[in-house]
């Protein structure tokens, strides 16, 4: 019975890392760049500790509405990249489009206005609720080695233990 157990846990702990993995790595094969939020300035559409997957489109494209992982300016306050859902967007006389972005459960637009002079823009196409924590988990150093390190320690043992028994029925089964 105990065996049984133990042959379930881990099929399913293998069947979990690898839809895991299936999800880092399917949406990367897409082109598409991941995110985790780490706010909760888009809770209600994107809650802290989800990860987004962004596709890369043209600047052209994007419209008010849609949800861009972009760099505020300098000076702006926040230092890292910021999700949010573009608010208004502006055209001058010569042709050069503005954005004023808001997170979905701020009260007011952001405070900044900002152009994306890269030609292209990440513009979020999907999202996972809480994978973003284990995402960031794995950036985590000690974390890895349990991970990695621990099952293939385990591993090494077993297949040692194998040898060490397959050797002693091979002696006990030698003629003296």
């Amino acid at each position: 019975m105990a065996r049984r157990f133990a042959r379930v846990v881990s099929t399913l702990v293998v069947a979990a890392g690898l839809l895991f993995g299936a999800v880092l790595v399917l949406p990367a094969a897409l082109g598409w760049e991941r995110y985790v939020i780490v706010s909760g300035s888009m809770t209600g559409t994107y809650d802290r500790g989800s990860l987004v997957f962004d596709e890369v489109v043209p600047v052209s494209e994007l419209g008010v509405g849609d949800v861009i992982t972009y760099r505020p300016p300098a000076g702006s306050g926040p230092a890292g990249l910021v999700t949010h859902r573009i608010a208004e967007l502006t055209t001058d006389k010569a042709g050069r489009r503005s954005f004023r972005t808001k997170g979905d459960a701020n009260e007011a637009a952001d405070p900044w206005t900002f152009q994306l002079p890269d030609g292209e823009q990440a513009r979020v196409r999907a999202g996972i609720p809480y994978a973003g924590f284990a995402v960031a988990a794995l950036a985590e150093r000690g974390l890895r080695i349990l991970l990695v390190g621990v099952p293939a320690a385990l591993i090494a043992l077993m297949s040692i233990a194998g040898l060490w028994r397959e050797a002693g029925v091979e002696a006990a089964a030698a003629p003296r």
